[in-house]
């Protein structure tokens, strides 16, 4: 039998050689509860993401509009039960995270804690937001945990497609009235900086992520994220006709990349401590959709339950 020395190098070595860490693997307490930590957050967020959104399902301006922000909410929902079965391989229980989400013991990301103000914000939310996550999520199909990796290949197919329907939307806003056009010019204002917020504090201020790259569960830094999804953002934003509200934005021919100016981090902190615009609204709902899916999650229980008495039955017969 191994030693916990062998068993580390064991670890260490197929880190070390970009291998897959498979959950009956032998792995480290740390590492271990690093991947629940950060599971169990992207979980959350694809739950709590359905929010905003959700919220215009009834009020789509087509039937056409009302079919592909319903499939985006749905596809949100799947992406929370990969998720939470990937973070079952670890050795916790999904209804144990749930309420540590609805007890706020848990984070979510940021950016589901502001408000979705016109429909505007729903091609933003798709094409800011969803490629944030993209940028963040594409390396992580990589990450080192073999379910974590496997899961995030669908997570970033369906993601691309939600990116390119917040785009087209907002292009056909911005081809309309000039109303149409002020309102995604007013809904990208408010979404740019919280966007920018949802690749987590600079790196000075991360205090997992040199450890989280050294695993192999990340790829890259905060701040390496945050320029990427600059340079890719810059050009899609003059496509559209709109300015990024950045009074430091520009190209810097010495570096190849562009200047940006400095995300609120007070603003950051405040809303990752539960103090954000919507904070309280988004966890209450959650809540009470978890409470008032109680019957179902005992009705599932006991059909579960029956089946495998008749099963046992029928073995022992």
């Amino acid at each position: 039998m191994p030693d916990d020395a062998e068993l580390l190098a064991g670890f260490e070595a197929t880190i070390a050689a970009d291998q897959r860490i498979e959950p009956r693997d032998w792995m480290p307490e740390a590492y271990r509860k690093s991947l629940v930590r950060q599971i169990a957050q992207h979980a959350h967020s694809e739950i709590i993401g359905m929010q905003p959104e959700g919220n215009w399902l009834l009020r789509a301006p087509s039937l056409r509009r009302k079919a592909i922000l319903l499939a985006k909410v749905q596809d949100e929902a799947g992406h929370g039960m990969y998720l939470y079965a990937a973070a079952e391989t670890l050795g916790v229980d999904r209804e144990e995270l749930t309420e540590k989400l609805i007890s706020s013991k848990q984070k979510y990301s940021s950016i589901f804690n502001y408000p979705t103000l016109s429909w505007a914000d729903i091609g933003v939310i798709g094409w800011l937001v969803d490629g944030a996550a993209i940028c963040n999520q594409v390396p992580l199909c990589r990450c080192s945990y073999g379910p974590y990796a496997r899961a995030m290949i669908r997570v970033c197919k369906e993601e691309s497609f939600h990116q390119r329907q917040g785009f087209e939307l907002l292009l056909a806003l911005v081809g309309g009235t000039d109303a149409q056009r002020e309102m995604v010019q007013e809904a990208t204002n408010r979404w740019w900086w919280p966007s920018l917020m949802m690749f987590g504090p600079g790196d000075a201020d991360s205090p997992n992520t040199q450890q989280s790259m050294a695993w192999g569960i990340k790829r890259h830094t905060n701040d390496e994220l945050r320029q990427r999804f600059v340079d890719m953002t810059v050009p899609q934003a003059a496509a559209l006709g709109v300015t990024l509200p950045d009074p430091q934005l520009r190209w810097n021919d010495e570096r190849g990349v562009h200047d940006f100016g400095e995300p609120d981090w007070d603003e950051f902190a405040a809303v990752i401590s539960g103090s954000g615009p919507a904070n309280a609204q988004r966890l209450a709902h959650r809540r009470r959709a978890h409470e008032d899916g109680a019957w179902v999650r005992e009705a599932a229980q006991a059909y579960a339950d029956k089946q495998a008495a008749r099963a046992a039955k029928g073995a022992v017969a």
